[in-house]
């Protein structure tokens, strides 16, 4: 393991055995939990190593899906732990480059909105019924290529990004055998969690990428000491202006907050 965002930092260099014993000992823990490792740990754990950014669905992700009367669905603090851990993980991982992170749903969700904007994500996308077309515009904006994305999904719509991404995580429900059976056969998913929708999922596969990384003691020793590495992360971190997007009938408009 190689770090080097500030010129203080120490470097590890980990033997190969040492290195197939972690990965081991990670992909047990979480098969353990009940995800299922489509593509091989150590093969995912290569693709991981060109993430640069992450994307989420919101419904059935973050929450189970059941809507408020005032039509939203909720996140919890646990999964947005996870993503925030994730991103300084990611940080680390690529030298002090924030990777880019946003949410595309297929409707209108205020709390989406809400967590972006407090997170500092740099994009909400809502009403995106084809999402590869929203995919392409945050690719564009941050010059990104689909393989360097991380994608987090649950459903039918999701599956346009689901076939481009570098790197999928399906999160588990019981109640869609056929939808799973489907994903998995054609190559959909690399990882489906152990976690049920709506049972901290999120933070399930945030974990999963940081240990394949090898990077969940260095985030969570770096978050304990807080400064300065966390707090240089942090920093560039709260500097991300969020920016809102929806589609609608002339396609993707910008929303003004």
């Amino acid at each position: 393991m190689v770090y080097d965002v500030l010129t203080s930092r120490k470097s590890y260099t980990i033997h190969p055995i040492s290195y197939i014993l972690f990965m081991t000992d990670t992909e047990q823990i979480f098969t353990a939990l009940g995800g299922q490792f489509v593509t091989p740990a150590d093969a995912l754990a290569e693709k991981l190593k060109t993430i640069r950014a992450i994307v989420f669905d919101w419904d059935g992700v973050f929450n189970d899906g059941i809507k408020t009367e005032a039509g939203s669905s909720s996140f919890s603090e646990v999964d947005s732990m996870g993503t925030n851990l994730l991103r300084f993980g990611l940080w680390l991982h690529h030298g002090g480059q924030l990777p880019a992170a946003a949410i595309i749903t297929g409707v209108t969700n205020g709390l989406a909105d809400a967590l972006v904007r407090r997170e500092h994500f740099h994009a909400c996308y809502s009403q995106a019924k084809h999402k590869i077309d929203v995919l392409g515009h945050f690719l564009a904006e941050h010059n990104l290529q689909p393989h360097e994305v991380a994608f987090f999904f649950d459903d039918a719509l999701d599956l346009s990004v689901a076939d481009v991404a570098g790197v999928r995580i399906m999160v588990r429900r019981n109640a869609n055998p056929l939808f799973t059976k489907y994903v998995v056969q054609n190559g959909l998913v690399d990882y489906l969690t152990g976690s049920q929708s709506g049972q901290f999922a999120v933070r399930e596969g945030c974990e999963l990428i940081l240990g394949l990384l090898g990077q969940f003691d260095t985030v969570m020793a770096e978050r304990l000491r807080y400064k300065p590495v966390y707090d240089q992360y942090y920093q560039q971190r709260q500097a991300v202006e969020s920016s809102y997007w929806t589609v609608g009938a002339n396609g993707l408009e910008q929303k003004i907050r």
